[in-house]
């Protein structure tokens, strides 16, 4: 079976061909695509036949969907999608499936077998295909209801809930992206900063720098420095020192002002 991934978080999309491995060693992943350009371009070209497609809601240009618009695309699709099962109920019944971030392994081979019943039942070309009107009127002007309001973080064996208001602040640390809680707790994601700014609530949370996503909350000092650089004393107290980007400085100011 060949599939192709869209998905903008490298480290996802890794986890993803992970897993289709072990769910059938035989699985040909044919690409890992990151964006809804790249998608377009890459299916513009000659390739063997697509199975099936593994596709990100929220990529890193555009809305996911657009691929459709653009591309032509009737391979069937399984989506993949960090917002909570009730944002996505009106438009579950019109593609083969969707998996919430994290991917969990069983409900991945559950979307599988669904797809080879579909394709049993149906043959290639006579199977589902989403409402791309509906989906696009959903989730196409993001709203605040949107907001993501609780990561499902992995931990060994275990999945843990953490509430959005129980998140301090994220950092990069050697190309990991870490959620420290109010008390203290450090997590790995899933998710690049890039990505969470446009998953979390604006007025809660701001990208002070390339390695920091802070929340309003989380501030505890502001210093001033030559040239006006500022420094942040953050709670929990971060294990390196923290600066707003000079280029950030302005929108930083208007955000603390709101």
């Amino acid at each position: 079976m060949n599939v192709v991934i869209i998905e903008d978080e490298n480290l996802t999309a890794k986890r993803l061909e992970g897993m289709l491995q072990k769910y059938d060693p035989s699985i040909n992943v044919l690409n890992r695509i990151p964006s809804v350009a790249d998608a377009v371009a890459w299916f513009d070209q000659p390739h063997p036949a697509i199975d099936l497609v593994f596709m990100d809601i929220h990529l890193e240009d555009d809305l996911g969907f657009r691929i459709f618009e653009q591309a032509n695309l009737s391979t069937p699709v399984i989506f993949t999608t960090a917002y909570d099962e009730y944002m996505i109920q009106a438009f579950k019944v019109n593609s083969i499936d969707y998996l919430l971030k994290p991917i969990n392994y069983n409900e991945l081979v559950g979307a599988i077998e669904k797809f080879k019943s579909f394709k049993k039942q149906f043959g290639q070309t006579n199977m589902v295909n989403p409402d791309l009107e509906t989906l696009l009127s959903l989730l196409g002007k993001p709203t605040q209801t949107e907001f993501k309001d609780r990561f499902m973080i992995t931990v060994g064996n275990k999945i843990r809930s953490i509430q959005t208001a129980e998140v301090a602040y994220f950092y990069l640390e050697e190309k990991i992206v870490f959620l420290v809680t109010k008390d203290g707790v450090s997590l790995p994601v899933d998710y690049s900063l890039d990505k969470l700014t446009q998953l979390l609530d604006p007025r809660q949370f701001f990208r002070i720098s390339r390695q920091y996503l802070v929340s309003l909350s989380a501030i505890q000092t502001i210093h001033t420095y030559s040239a006006g650089k500022l420094k942040l004393d953050l709670s929990p107290k971060s294990r390196q020192e923290v600066f707003v980007s000079g280029d950030r400085m302005s929108e930083f100011k208007e955000w603390l002002g709101k």
